[in-house]
C-alpha cells in the first residue's frame, strides 16, 4: 500500500467510542511508581521500520553514540549492518530508493534547511545529493518504480519559492522540470512520476493548474479563497483527468470526492462524516484501487473501500487486541509483506511482521520495552461548552491510583495552532500524570479537523476567543471538582507557548506557574521573521493573525504577551532553541527581557544545537528534568491579586 506522505505512518486508528461530557471516573488502581525522565524521553531502541522493495531487507533507525541511526539487515539473518554514522543529531527520515539504496534527510542543529543523502544497504557510497547552503529540500515524488532517480523541490534558486527537479539518487545530478514564475506552492505527480498538477497562490486565493501530459502547458483548474479547499489526493488509476480529492466546497466538513479535473466538477461524492473532516484517502498501488479513508473523532476512524484491506485489519484486531491502533508503516512492491504497529494511548507501541502468503504475524520490536503500560494513565476523550456555546473537545488524563479530585493541573494547549490534539501514547501527557498531574488537552477553535466554520471561527482571534476555550476548559474542571484552583499551570510549545504566555498575561490569577516552549511573545516580530519559503503565504497570515500595517495592529498589540509583562503573577520558566526558524529566538529574548525590565524573575533554558523543539535527547532529559522541577517548586501555593 504507497504512502501518501513521505517520513509519516498511515493512520489507522481502531473504530472510536463516542466522546462524553462525563467526568471520567478513576479505574480501581494502584497509585504507579515514579518512572524516570529518561525512560519518558529516551530514544526507542529501535523505530521507523521499513521494508526494502523486494522484502529481503528491513532498515530501521537505531542509537549510535545517543543519535538515531539507519541500521539494515536480511530479513531472515541476524547480522545488522550500521548504514549511517551521524553523531550532531537524529536523522529526520529516511525511505528505500531502491532494493539497495536509502534516502535519508537531515539539518544542521534544527535549522530545517533539509539535505537529502543516499547511501547504500552496506553503508557505502554515502552522498549528499543537495549540497547547498541555506537551502531546503522537499520531497515531490519518490519515483517506486524508478530505481536512478526521484522528483525533489529545491528553493536555492529563490529562497521564497521551490523549482521542481529530476534528481539522479546516485550522482546527485539534477533536471529542471520547470521554473516556478514564482507563485507556485506545490507540485503533484501522477501515478508515472509526471508532474501533472501545481498548486498557485498569491496569498489568499489558490489555484489548480493541471496539464493532461507533461507536453501541455497547465491551465487553470478552479480558483478558490483559502477558506474553500479541494485538495487532490491521487489521481485515478488510468491518469486521466480524475482525481481522488478532499474537499470542502460547498459543505462545512471535509470529504472523499472523485473529481473531474478538466471538466471543472465534482463527479462523486465517496464519504464525508457529519462530525469532522475526512483526513485522507489510502490505495494499493499494485491492485490499483483505494482501500480506506480516514477520519477523526475522538480516535481514527476509518472506512473500508476495499474488502481486502478490511480483512487485514480485523485480522489486526482479533490477533492484537481492540485497544490498540495500527498503523501500516511499509510494505513490500508485492504487497504481500507488511510491517505494522501497534499501540494505544499507555503505550508507545511495537512492530509487527505480517506475511500474507503465509498468514504469520510475528512481534518485531518493542519501542519502549522498559515502560509498563499497568503505570500509565488512561487518556479519556471528554467535551465541554465555551462561553459563547461552542462545543470543545479534548483529552484528559488523569492520574493513575489516585481520586479525581483537588488535584493539581497542567493545561496543555497544542501547536500549530491549526492542528490538533489526538489520542494516542503522549510522553509529556504521560511523564505529568505520572508525577501526579491530571492533564487537560482541548481542541480550542481553530484547531483542524471540525470543519470549515470551527477553524475559521479562530481568525484573527489569537489571545481572545482561541485563548477564552482554553481558559473555560480549566474553569470547567474547577467546576467539577477535579482541578485545585490553586495548583493550576499552563505548559505548551509553539502556539501552545503563545497560549501559555497569554494565558498568565490575560489571566493572571488562573495560573500558577506556566512554561513556554518555543512559543511566540510578539505578534509583529512574530510575522516579521518567518521563514522565506513562507513569504507566499503572508496574505493569508494577514487574514489569519491580524495585518501589522492596517489597524489590526490595535488588536495585536493589545494581544501580544511582551507588552503586557506587569500583569504577570505566575512563575514563568521559557525554553528555546538558538536555530528555530519558525519562532526565532528573537521572541523568547525580548520576553525575558521584558521580565527582568519590570523586575520579574523568569527562568531560560536556550539550547544552542536545537530548532523548533529539541530532538537531541540529551537537552529533552535537560528540559523535562527543569520543567518538573519548576513545577512541583511552583505549585504549592499561588499568589493572588
Amino acid at each position: 500500500m504507497k504512502k501518501l506522505l513521505l517520513f509519516s505512518f498511515i493512520l489507522l486508528f481502531m473504530a472510536c467510542k463516542e466522546e462524553t461530557k462525563k467526568v471520567p471516573e478513576l479505574a480501581e488502581k494502584q497509585q504507579a511508581p515514579k518512572i524516570s525522565v529518561k525512560d519518558f524521553f529516551k530514544n526507542s531502541e529501535k523505530r521507523s521500520f521499513s521494508l526494502s522493495p523486494n522484502g529481503e531487507y528491513i532498515a530501521y533507525l537505531a542509537p549510535y553514540k545517543d543519535r538515531m541511526n539507519i541500521h539494515v539487515r536480511k530479513f531472515d539473518s541476524d547480522a545488522v549492518t550500521r548504514v549511517t554514522s551521524v553523531e550532531d543529531r537524529d536523522l529526520s527520515g529516511y525511505f528505500w530508493a531502491n532494493d539497495d539504496r536509502l534516502v535519508f534527510i537531515r539539518d544542521e542543529g534544527g535549522n530545517e534547511n533539509f539535505h537529502l543523502f543516499a547511501v547504500n544497504k552496506d553503508g557505502t557510497n554515502e552522498k549528499d545529493l543537495t549540497p547547498f547552503d541555506g537551502v531546503r529540500s522537499q520531497i515531490i515524488d519518490a519515483l517506486e518504480d524508478n530505481q536512478d532517480e526521484m522528483i525533489i523541490g529545491l528553493n536555492k534558486r529563490i529562497p521564497q519559492v521551490f523549482d521542481p527537479y529530476r534528481l539522479d539518487i546516485n550522482s546527485g545530478a539534477l533536471t529542471l522540470l520547470y521554473e516556478n514564475p514564482g507563485n507556485i506552492t506545490g507540485w503533484q505527480t501522477d501515478h508515472d512520476g509526471k508532474l501533472r498538477l501545481a498548486y498557485v497562490t498569491n496569498g489568499v486565493d489558490n489555484t489548480i493548474m493541471y496539464r493532461a501530459t507533461e507536453a501541455d502547458p497547465f491551465t487553470e483548474v478552479i480558483t478558490t479563497d483559502f477558506k474553500q479547499t479541494l485538495t487532490p489526493q491521487f489521481f485515478d488509476f488510468d491518469n486521466g483527468d480524475v482525481v481522488y480529492a478532499a474537499s470542502n466546497l460547498g459543505r462545512d466538513k471535509a470529504a472523499i470526492v472523485k473529481y473531474d479535473l478538466k471538466a471543472n466538477k465534482e463527479i462523486e461524492e465517496i464519504f464525508m462524516d457529519s462530525e469532522v473532516d475526512v483526513d485522507g484517502i489510502s490505495y494499493s498501488s499494485k491492485r490499483k484501487v483505494p482501500t480506506f479513508i480516514n477520519y477523526t473523532r475522538a480516535k481514527l476512524n476509518r472506512k473500508f473501500l476495499d474488502a481486502e484491506a478490511e480483512k487485514l485489519f480485523k485480522m489486526l484486531e482479533e490477533k492484537l487486541g481492540e485497544d490498540n491502533q495500527y498503523y501500516i508503516t511499509s510494505s513490500n512492491k508485492d504487497e504481500d509483506k507488511f510491517l505494522i504497529y501497534a499501540g494505544n494511548d499507555k503505550t508507545r507501541g511495537a512492530y509487527h511482521f505480517y506475511d500474507k502468503n503465509t498468514g504469520t504475524l510475528k512481534h518485531m520490536a518493542d519501542l519502549s520495552p522498559w515502560i509498563n503500560s499497568d503505570h500509565m494513565a488512561d487518556m479519556k476523550p471528554i467535551t465541554y461548552t465555551s462561553r459563547d456555546g461552542m462545543t470543545i473537545h479534548g483529552y484528559l488524563t488523569l492520574p493513575v491510583g489516585v481520586k479525581a479530585e483537588n488535584l493539581p493541573v497542567v493545561v496543555n494547549p497544542h501547536g500549530g495552532p491549526w492542528a490538533r490534539d489526538n489520542w494516542g501514547f503522549n510522553p509529556e501527557v504521560q511523564f505529568l500524570a505520572n508525577r501526579g498531574y491530571a492533564v487537560l488537552q482541548m481542541n480550542f477553535r481553530g484547531s483542524t479537523g471540525y470543519g470549515k466554520q470551527f477553524w475559521q471561527s479562530s481568525f484573527k482571534k489569537w489571545g481572545q476567543e482561541m485563548q477564552n476555550d482554553i481558559t473555560d476548559g480549566v474553569k470547567w474542571l474547577i467546576k467539577e471538582g477535579i482541578a485545585d484552583e490553586d495548583r493550576i499551570a499552563i505548559y505548551g510549545g509553539s502556539y501552545g507557548g503563545y497560549a501559555t504566555l497569554a494565558g498568565i498575561t490575560n489571566t493572571p490569577d488562573l495560573y500558577a506557574a506556566a512554561v513556554d516552549y518555543v512559543g511566540v511573545s510578539n505578534l509583529f516580530t512574530f510575522m516579521e521573521t518567518i521563514p522565506p519559503y513562507w513569504e507566499p503565504y503572508k496574505k493569508m497570515l494577514y487574514e489569519m493573525v491580524g495585518d501589522p500595517n492596517t489597524k489590526d495592529s490595535i488588536m495585536m498589540k493589545a494581544n501580544s504577551p511582551v507588552f503586557h509583562v506587569d500583569k504577570i503573577k505566575a512563575s514563568l520558566f521559557i525554553a528555546q532553541g538558538a536555530n528555530d526558524p519558525r519562532v526565532v529566538q528573537a521572541e523568547s529574548d525580548q520576553m525575558v527581557a521584558a521580565l527582568k525590565e519590570n523586575g520579574i524573575t523568569v527562568e531560560y533554558m536556550l539550547k544552542e544545537n536545537e530548532g523548533h523543539g529539541f530532538r537531541n535527547q540529551e537537552n529533552r532529559f535537560d528540559f523535562y528534568n527543569s520543567m518538573i522541577e519548576f513545577l512541583n517548586k511552583n505549585m504549592t501555593t499561588k499568589v493572588k491579586g
